[in-house]
């Protein structure tokens, strides 16, 4: 079973997707960790992260093993792979990385912004996460907060809304919802209750087993 989980950032689809995988036992991938490590390796070689041979060489040295997704999950990370994604060639090469994750034997969870409408199109459950930008900003302040980062709402708001603009309106997959994906906001929800809400919508959407 493959279920795609996308949607903005600060949405809750990372939490959400982790919580799904260890309930029904499939290896999880955060895609948007590929993209941070682009952008990462890109910082740390002095590269700009408008060079697109540099990202594309970047993208095809990566290896699922070495991410340390502490040292990704800052602010500046954050915007710097949202840049790095809208690379068409960029998105092009971890395409297959991504492909071949979804395709293990019984499955897997994915979580970002096209599994359901580019990577996955076949995914069996696609789920389409949203939330109000304020609570997606409260949300995400909080979250860097715990890790020291000094910011502020206003700050973090700008950077939501620009990150929206900059995913939905990129030419190469663009942030969207597949057709046939069911929609889950979570802007009031707790994370237990939106895990119980995607959980209902899998176990209706599921194959039934051969």
């Amino acid at each position: 079973m493959i279920i795609a989980i996308d949607g903005p950032a600060a949405s809750g689809k990372g939490t959400l997707a982790k919580r799904l995988a260890a309930y029904y036992g499939l290896p999880h991938l955060d895609t948007g960790l590929l993209y941070r490590a682009t952008a990462k390796a890109m910082l740390d070689a002095d590269q700009s992260l408008q060079n697109i041979e540099a990202a594309v060489s970047a993208a095809r040295g990566l290896a699922l093993i070495d991410f340390d997704a502490d040292a990704l999950r800052g602010r500046e990370m954050g915007e710097a792979a949202s840049i790095v994604a809208a690379i068409p060639q960029v998105r092009e090469a971890l395409n297959a990385v991504q492909r071949n994750f979804a395709h293990r034997p019984g499955g897997a969870v994915l979580d970002g912004r096209d599994i359901g409408t580019v990577i996955c199109p076949e995914a069996d459950v696609k789920i389409f996460v949203i939330a109000s930008a304020d609570a997606r900003a409260q949300r995400r302040a909080l979250e860097l907060g715990q890790r020291g980062e000094k910011v502020t709402f206003t700050d973090i708001l700008a950077d939501i809304k620009q990150r929206d603009m900059r995913d939905s309106q990129r030419m190469t997959a663009p942030l969207k919802a597949a057709a046939d994906a069911v929609v889950l906001d979570t802007t009031n929800l707790s994370v237990d209750t939106a895990f119980q809400a995607a959980r209902s919508m899998i176990d209706r959407l599921r194959p039934e087993p051969a």
